[in-house]
């Protein structure tokens, strides 16, 4: 089965916590805190793989987590690093952040990308030590793993896309030129998955030519297979637009080739730029009339003509000439820009992002702080000095002044996360 749009959720590793432990050897007095720093959460990593050719594995399985870092260990230990997670995809793939349809990578060579990166270690108590603070109890959490939805497109790598209407030759064609064996039958949708073939000829460089099924009146909107396989038109370096000159089912090419054109700019405005070669195919079954007529409506639009049958090879060669000397002239095959880190802040950071809301509901002032919650985990209420620095920090970071301002009294409740505790002046 050939699948080549998916949605799943994949989630970095979250980082280690900060170890809480002190040193502890015979003749050694107050060794003092040696937590070591939490392991840092492992990456999921995208890299394309040459031997699949469809997203088909990720319809079964749709959910992807890393591992998580280990916490702190005593003696100054950092806590191992959780492994990165390595998802292989068919080159091609366009990787999307689902709810945005922003471009997060385009997996289009070798080269690894990370997707979700994992989240940093939490500093061990050994980094809390001061002269006035000699033994914290107390330590930092890991930071979480970035998380995303992603919605995976398949666009094929092919220098060269067929298209038309359904039966009038495509796969012929790339059976003839390439090594490329389609299902061949007389009548419609035959080809009911993209083909691709290597054509190479004479020496010169070879060049992958794509058949793309199911394009008919209505495509753009779904009829047909046009709408699920109109995608992989997009990164073609050439357009080899085919009809039926014959109008052999009853059809006028002249409308057909209208139809189709008409079809790919409501899908994508900008694939009518794209250079397109216009081939007529079934010349023994056409008239010269049917034949001239055609190609002087084709020469006035602008476009190289070529008349052939495809079964026999008949005029083939000079085709291939021109498709050849347009590939030399024409850009690489089409890599799509990222733009979702250029325009949103995925990577959350407390340093950046310190804002306090409060507000009072039966009494009792609720404070709304999200990096705060990472630092909740990290205290322990029934040490003094890890209290202390709690308190120190609501007072550094605003939250004091951000109660104040809400008309807080001596004696009224705060709630801080599901912590509640009366406030003293």
């Amino acid at each position: 089965m050939f699948v080549d749009k998916v949605k799943i959720f994949v989630k970095a590793g979250n980082g280690g916590d900060g170890g809480v432990s002190f040193h502890r050897e015979k003749y050694v007095a107050a060794g003092g805190p040696d937590g070591g720093d939490g392991g840092k959460g492992g990456d999921v990593v995208f890299i394309a793989d040459d031997n699949l050719s469809t997203l088909i594995d990720f319809r079964y399985k749709k959910k992807y987590k890393a591992e998580n870092g280990e916490n702190g260990k005593k003696g100054r230990c950092t806590g191992k690093s959780g492994k990165d997670l390595l998802i292989k995809v068919p080159k091609g793939t366009v990787v999307r952040e689902a709810q945005s349809g922003k471009i997060i990578a385009d997996i289009s060579n070798d080269s690894k990308k990370i997707i979700a990166k994992g989240g940093n270690g939490g500093w061990g108590n050994q980094h809390f030590a001061s002269s006035t603070r000699q033994a914290p109890r107390f330590s930092k959490s890991g930071f979480e793993g970035e998380s995303y939805e992603l919605l995976l497109e398949l666009k094929l790598l092919a220098d060269v896309g067929v298209i038309g209407y359904p039966n009038v030759g495509k796969s012929t064609l790339i059976s003839v030129i390439s090594k490329a064996k389609p299902e061949i039958a007389n009548y419609h949708f035959t080809t009911i998955t993209p083909v691709l073939g290597v054509v190479q000829n004479d020496g010169r460089n070879p060049f992958v030519i794509a058949d793309i099924p199911g394009l008919i009146e209505g495509a753009s909107d779904g009829l047909g297979l046009g709408h699920q396989f109109l995608r992989h038109i997009e990164r073609c370096r050439l357009l080899l637009h085919m009809v039926d000159v014959s109008g052999s089912e009853g059809r006028d090419p002249i409308k057909d080739f209208e139809t189709i054109n008409k079809e790919l700019y409501n899908f994508n405005k900008e694939l009518t730029n794209q250079k397109m070669i216009v081939v007529a195919n079934k010349c023994d079954l056409a008239t010269d009339d049917q034949i001239e007529n055609f190609e002087k409506y084709i020469r006035d639009k602008g476009f190289d003509f070529f008349p052939i049958m495809a079964p026999i090879n008949y005029q083939v060669e000079p085709m291939l000439d021109k498709i050849y000397e347009e590939l030399s002239k024409l850009p690489p095959i089409k890599r799509f820009d990222e733009d979702f880190f250029k325009t949103e802040e995925v990577f959350y950071d407390d340093k950046k992002d310190q804002t306090v809301s409060v507000r009072k509901e039966n009494d009792i002032y609720y404070v709304d702080a999200p990096w705060l919650k990472r630092i909740l985990k990290t205290i322990d209420f029934d040490d003094f000095e890890s209290l202390q620095y709690f308190q120190k920090l609501m007072q550094k970071k605003g939250i004091i002044d951000a109660l104040y301002n809400a008309g807080i009294q001596e004696g009224d409740t705060v709630n801080i996360y599901e912590l509640e505790f009366d406030f003293i002046n």
